[in-house]
């Protein structure tokens, strides 16, 4: 079947192609499933999409299709539940993902104009990745930190109260 884009999402391209995995990959997801309830398997859908993500790079319709059979679920419904969480990335993504705090906190405290600057240093736009693979930007929804707004993440770190010479000195120490 060919790629066509789909109705619920435009950055969803949807095929019948089902991804493997690597018995090993399989197990660890058998082993998340035998976490929760019989008859319950939908629980699981939040880790073992992690798992399709951390596999594949990001959750493509592959995965996606593999997951609902594994689950005994329609692919909708495992991509409504891929599709609201800014945790699962659509797309490829960068070695290096930073995520921008866009909310009101870190707005007022100058996210406009870190994300401005990361995006001229990078030469890209919010939702762009480098030509070389190396950064992703995007601007997301609140990362927990208002305190100490404006901030960041980059994989699992948080960088909080940015200014223009943290954001340089961050970008630089990333290989």
């Amino acid at each position: 079947m060919a790629s066509v884009a789909t109705d619920y999402t435009n950055k969803v391209v949807k095929t019948d192609e089902i991804a493997e995995f690597s018995d090993e990959v399989v197990e660890e997801m058998r082993s998340h499933l035998g976490k929760y309830p019989e008859g319950r398997q939908r629980s699981a859908l939040i880790p073992l999409l992690f798992v399709i993500q951390r596999e594949r790079g990001y959750l493509d319709n592959p995965g996606i299709n593999f997951l609902a059979k594994f689950l005994d679920l329609e692919v909708t419904d495992v991509w409504e539940t891929a599709t609201f969480y800014s945790m699962f990335n659509l797309k490829k993504i960068g070695k290096h993902h930073i995520q921008v705090c866009k909310t009101l906190s870190c707005r007022i405290m100058g996210e406009p104009e870190i994300t401005g600057h990361i995006c001229d240093k990078l030469g890209i736009k919010p939702g762009e990745t480098t030509e070389d693979e190396k950064f992703t930007v995007t601007r997301v929804e609140c990362l927990g930190s208002c305190g100490t707004a404006p901030m960041l993440q980059v994989g699992f770190d948080y960088y909080e109260d940015l200014t223009i010479e943290k954001v340089d000195k961050m970008l630089d120490a990333l290989d």
